[in-house]
C-alpha cells in the first residue's frame, strides 16, 4: 500500500508533462496523495502483519450492480442479503450507484470542453450521495462518510480544474475520476452493514487488483501480483465480510485504471478466483438468463443452468448474460456463477458452471439441445469473391489484416470450401471504412479480374443458436433451418464452429425478430405452435371456436400442438389478443372489448405482431372479397384454411395463380371443407392422383340440403311441402332458392374438376336450376314459398315416371374427366344404386378411376351442418400442424 501511495502522484504527473505552473503541479500532487489514501483511515491501527487470508469454499462472492444500489432503500436491501448469507466469509463487489458512472464521465467531458457547468454537475454528484448517506447512516458512520466524500469532492474539483485548463483528459485521469462512484458506494454499504452489528471492512480494489492494459481496449489481470497484494491487504484488514469496489484496478505502475465494459462483473469473477470462493453470485434486476431476449420473444424462459461455454457463446452474441471475459477467471477453479434477481429473491436464478455427464438430470435441458438464442443488429455483410482467390495462400490474412488496420470488429466469418469467396459481418457504422480499405488493398486484383467484386450488404442481423448438447444431438441444424424456412426467412450467410456449440446465421434485419421467434418457438414452445385468426365468427366459425376450446388442452398435452386464437374478426367488430383469446368467453369478449373491424390490422396482428412464427387465417365466410385476399396472405407466409368456395371456383387465372404460389412456397392452403364439409373428398381425390391413378368420372350428391329434399320427396308429398319442411328443420339457407338454384353444387363441381386437371370456368358448367323461371325474380323468400306449390306438377310427374321404372330422383354434380366437362342436373337412379340408399342430409361421392372402374370408390356421410363443417375445418388445421412438424 505504501508503494501505491508514493508512486501514484508521480505517475499522474507523468501523464501531464505540459502542466508546468507550480499551482497546477501542486494541485495534482495534493490530489494524488489524497486520492491514494482514501481507504487508509479504515485500516486497523496496529493490525498484525502476519494474518493470512483463509482462501477456499468458506468464501462466497456477491456482485451488486448499479440498479441494486440505486437508492437508500435498495442499499438496505443489499445489506440484508449480505447479512442473511450464511457463508463464513463474504466478499461483496459493488458498482457505483445507478447513473453515477455516467455522471462522472459527463464531468470529464464538460471539463475538457471547458464548460463551466462541470462544477454544478459535481455538486449534483455530491448531493446525491450526501442525501443517500443521511437517509442510511447516523452518528460516527455518517460523519466519517461525509468527511471523506467532501475531501474527495475537493480533490476532484482540483483534478477537473486541471483538465479544464488543459482542455484534455488522458485515459488515466478519466479512469481515476470515473472510479469514484464505486469508492463511495462501497463505503456507504460497508457502513450500513456495520450499523447492523456485523464487523465489516471496505476494500479499494486499486490497492489489490493489478491489470495489464492490452491493445484491444481491454485488460488482462495479473493474478500473481494481485494475489500478493490481496494477502498484504488482508493481513492489515482482516475481516470475514468485505465490501470491495468493482470496475476499478491499477496497472503494474500503480496508475489507476478500470476494467472497461462490465468491469464490476469482471471484478467479482477475479475476486472469486483470488479467494477460490465457493460461488460467485451476480445480482441484477432480472430473474436469470433467458432463452432469448424477452423483449423480442414474450415466452422466453429462464434457464436453470448453463455451461461456461454456453454462457460465453451467448454473451458474445449479445445476450444479456455476462461479458465473455467474466467467465474466464472462475473457470480455472470450477467456481459456479449464479445470476439472481435482487428484486425477486425467491427466483432460483441461472447457474453457470462446468458441464457434467449428469448435468441435465433436472429434466429441463434434456428436452432442449439448444439452450438459447441471441441476436446482434445493425450489421453489414462484406463479401469478397473471385476465381483468383481459390488456392492462393494468404488471401484471408490480407483481407483481415486490412480490416484490422481500420480497427473494425469482425463478428462472423463464412467461407466456402471452394475458396471462391469470403464473407464476414462487421458493425454497419464501420463498413464504409472496411470497404474502402479493401478496395484500396485489392485494387490491382479487382482491375485484373482475379477478384471479381467486393460487395456490401447493409441492414443485416446475426442470429445465433447456442447449446452444448447440439454437438451430440442429431438433427438440431435440420430443425433450426426447417423452422426458418417455414417462417419464410432467407439466410444470407452461415457459420458453425467444429465444437458445434453454436450455429450462426445472417439474415435481413427486418426479418431478425421473426427468425428469432421462429427458432425459439420450434425448440422451446410446443413442438408446433400456431397463431390462429378466425374470420367470420358466425354459425360455422362460432362452432369451430367451441371445438377449439374443447380440444386445445388435449392437443397440447397429447400431441404437443399449441393452437392459439390471436384474433376474431366479424363484419363490424374484431377482438385481438397478445397471448391468446380465452375461448370460454370469446362471445362476451368480442361484444364487450371488440374494436372496429379492420382486416389489414387484423391480419398484421395475427401474422406479425407476436412471437409465434406460424400463423393461419381461417376464413369461415362465403365472402368473395375475403377470398380475394388469399394470394396476398399466402405470399406473406400466412397459411390459409377455409370452407369458402369462392377462391377455388372463381376465375380460372386467379385460381391457377393461387395454386402455383402454394406449390412454390412453404405456405399451405387447405380447403377440404369447400366440397364435402367434414367428408374427405379433396384428400381422397389427391390421394388417388398422387399414387398414379387416373380419374375417369366423379359423380355425387354434394348438397346436404338437396339430399334431404329428394330423400323425402316420395309418396304423395309435394315438392313445395318438402322444401318448406327442410327450411323449418334448418337444412336450407334463409332463402331456399340459394340451394335450389344449383350454384353451390356447381362451385363444388368446378373445384373437383380443377383438382382433376380440367381447366374449366364456372360458366362452363351447365346447371339445371330447380327454381321455376317465373319465381327467380320473386322479391322475398316468403313470397317464393307461397308461390312454389303452383309448380309442383312438373316435378311430381318426373317422380312418378321414375317410380314406374323402379328408380328415384337425385340432384347430382358430375365431373366427366374423360370428355373434359361437368354438369349439375337432376338424374334418375335405380333403387339399388348407392345414391338411392341415402337418408337424411347425407352426401355421397363416387370416384370412377382406372383402378376403381367396375366398382367406384364411394365416400359417404353427413355433408351439411355446422358441427361437421367446423370439424372439417378443424381437421385441416390439424393437418397444417402435422405439416409444420407436429407428431402424426
Amino acid at each position: 500500500m505504501a508503494t501505491f501511495n508514493r508512486t501514484h502522484p508521480f505517475s499522474l504527473l507523468q501523464c501531464y508533462p505540459f502542466l508546468n505552473s507550480k499551482w497546477e503541479r501542486g494541485e495534482l500532487f495534493k490530489f494524488g496523495i489524497r486520492a491514494a489514501v482514501t481507504s487508509e483511515e479504515y485500516l486497523l491501527d496496529g493490525a498484525p502483519e502476519n494474518i493470512q487470508l483463509p482462501r477456499g469454499a468458506s468464501w462466497s462472492v456477491h456482485k451488486f450492480g448499479g440498479t441494486c444500489v440505486g437508492n437508500s432503500e435498495r442499499i438496505r436491501n443489499v445489506a440484508d442479503v449480505i447479512i442473511q448469507d450464511q457463508s463464513e466469509g463474504k466478499l461483496v463487489v459493488v458498482s457505483a450507484m445507478s447513473k453515477v458512472t455516467d455522471m462522472m464521465y459527463d464531468l470529464i467531458y464538460k471539463a475538457q470542453s471547458r464548460d463551466d457547468s462541470y462544477l454544478t454537475a459535481l455538486d449534483a454528484v455530491l448531493e446525491k450521495h450526501k442525501l443517500t448517506a443521511i437517509d442510511l447512516l447516523d452518528g460516527d458512520e455518517l460523519a466519517s462518510f461525509l468527511s471523506h466524500i467532501h475531501h474527495d469532492i475537493n480533490n476532484l474539483k482540483a483534478m477537473l480544474r486541471a483538465i479544464y485548463i488543459a482542455g484534455h483528459a488522458t485515459e488515466s485521469f478519466t479512469d481515476f475520476v470515473a472510479g469514484h462512484g464505486e469508492l463511495w458506494s462501497a463505503q456507504l454499504l460497508a457502513s450500513v452493514v456495520r450499523m447492523t452489528g456485523v464487523e465489516c471492512k471496505w476494500m479499494d480494489t486499486r490497492e489489490v487488483l493489478v491489470v495489464n492494459p492490452t491493445s484491444s481496449n481491454q485488460v488482462d489481470p495479473d493474478y500473481v501480483k494481485s494475489g500478493e497484494r490481496l494477502e498484504n491487504w488482508y493481513s492489515k484488514n482482516p475481516s470475514m465480510t468485505i465490501i470491495a469496489t468493482g470496475f476499478i484496478a491499477s496497472t503494474p505502475e500503480n496508475i489507476p485504471t478500470t476494467l472497461k465494459r462490465d468491469g464490476s462483473d469482471f471484478s467479482a469473477a477475479i475476486m472469486g478466483a483470488l479467494f477460490k470462493a465457493r460461488q460467485v453470485t451476480i445480482w441484477t434486476d432480472v430473474d436469470g438468463v433467458y432463452s432469448a431476449d424477452p423483449r423480442k420473444v414474450s415466452e422466453a424462459v429462464i434457464l436453470k443452468k448453463l455451461s461456461y461455454q454456453e454462457a460465453w457463446e451467448m454473451s458474445y452474441f449479445g445476450a444479456n448474460v455476462l461479458h465473455p471475459r467474466t467467465i474466464v477467471p472462475v473457470m480455472q477453479y470450477d467456481i459456479p456463477i449464479v445470476i439472481k434477481n435482487i428484486f425477486n429473491l425467491a427466483a432460483p436464478g441461472t447457474r453457470i458452471c462446468r458441464s457434467t455427464d449428469n448435468e441435465y438430470e433436472d429434466g429441463q435441458t434434456s428436452v432442449y439441445p439448444v439452450k438459447g438464442f441471441a441476436t446482434i443488429d445493425k450489421l453489414a455483410l462484406v463479401n469478397v469473391e473471385g476465381t483468383g482467390m481459390a488456392g492462393v495462400p494468404g488471401i484471408a490474412s490480407e483481407i483481415f489484416g486490412a480490416v484490422k488496420n481500420v480497427g473494425a470488429n469482425v463478428i462472423m466469418i463464412s467461407q466456402a470450401s471452394s475458396e471462391h469467396s469470403v464473407c464476414f459481418a462487421v458493425p454497419e457504422k464501420e463498413v464504409k471504412a472496411v470497404a474502402d480499405v479493401l478496395e484500396s488493398k485489392f485494387g490491382q486484383a479487382l482491375s485484373s479480374g482475379r477478384i471479381s467484386q467486393i460487395s456490401v450488404i447493409p441492414g443485416c442481423s446475426i442470429l445465433a443458436a447456442v447449446g452444448q448438447r447440439m454437438a451430440s444431438t442429431s438433427g438440431v441444424s435440420a430443425t433450426f433451418f426447417s423452422a426458418l424456412a417455414k417462417a419464410n426467412i432467407n439466410i444470407r450467410a452461415i457459420a458453425q464452429g467444429c465444437s458445434e456449440y453454436n450455429v450462426t446465421i445472417v439474415v435481413k434485419q427486418e426479418d431478425c425478430v421473426r427468425a428469432l421467434r421462429a427458432v425459439h418457438s420450434r425448440f422451446y414452445l410446443s413442438r408446433t405452435t400456431i397463431a390462429v385468426g378466425i374470420v367470420g365468427p358466425g354459425l360455422i366459425g362460432g362452432t369451430l371456436l367451441d371445438q377449439l376450446k374443447d380440444q386445445s388442452a388435449s392437443l397440447k398435452e397429447k400431441f404437443n400442438i399449441d393452437l392459439r386464437v390471436m384474433g376474431i374478426i366479424g363484419k363490424d367488430s374484431m377482438l385481438l389478443s397478445g397471448s391468446g383469446i380465452d375461448l370460454s368467453k370469446w362471445k362476451e369478449l368480442l361484444s364487450q372489448k371488440g374494436e372496429m373491424a379492420d382486416l389489414n390490422k387484423f391480419v398484421q396482428h395475427v401474422s406479425e405482431d407476436y412471437f409465434i412464427p406460424n400463423s393461419v387465417l381461417v376464413d369461415c365466410t362465403a365472402d368473395s372479397h375475403i377470398a380475394s385476399h388469399y394470394y396476398d396472405w399466402l405470399h406473406r407466409g400466412i397459411h390459409v384454411v377455409t370452407p369458402n368456395k369462392k377462391a377455388n371456383s372463381g376465375p380460372l387465372d386467379q385460381y391457377v395463380k393461387l395454386r402455383d404460389l402454394q406449390r412454390q412456397s412453404y405456405t399451405h392452403y387447405f380447403y377440404e371443407a369447400t366440397v364435402g364439409a367434414g367428408l374427405p373428398i379433396i384428400s381422397t381425390l389427391r390421394g388417388l392422383l398422387e399414387t398414379g391413378d387416373k380419374i375417369l368420372q366423379i359423380e355425387g350428391i354434394f348438397s346436404g340440403t338437396l339430399s334431404y329434399i329428394f330423400n323425402n320427396f316420395k309418396g304423395t308429398k309435394a315438392f313445395s311441402q318438402v322444401v318448406k319442411e327442410a327450411k323449418v328443420a334448418g337444412y336450407t339457407e334463409p332463402d331456399p332458392r340459394d340451394d335450389l338454384s344449383g350454384t353451390d353444387v356447381a362451385r363444388k363441381v368446378i373445384i373437383l374438376a380443377r383438382e382433376s386437371g380440367l381447366d374449366l370456368e364456372l360458366s362452363d358448367i351447365p346447371v339445371q336450376s330447380l327454381v321455376p323461371e317465373p319465381l327467380r325474380a320473386t322479391a322475398s323468400a316468403e313470397d317464393f314459398l307461397l308461390d312454389l306449390p303452383k309448380f309442383d306438377q312438373e316435378l311430381s310427374k318426373q317422380r312418378q315416371e321414375a317410380e314406374d321404372e323402379g328408380e328415384v330422383l337425385r340432384y347430382v354434380g358430375v365431373v366427366d374427366v374423360v370428355n373434359g366437362k361437368g354438369a349439375v342436373e337432376l338424374r334418375r337412379y335405380n333403387k339399388e344404386h348407392p345414391f338411392a340408399q341415402l337418408s337424411g342430409s347425407d352426401n355421397i361421392i363416387a370416384f370412377t378411376t382406372e383402378r376403381y372402374c367396375k366398382q367406384p370408390l364411394i365416400v359417404r356421410g353427413p355433408g351439411a351442418g355446422a358441427e361437421v363443417t367446423a370439424g372439417g375445418i378443424f381437421s385441416d388445421i390439424l393437418r397444417l400442424a402435422s405439416y409444420l412438424g407436429a407428431p402424426s
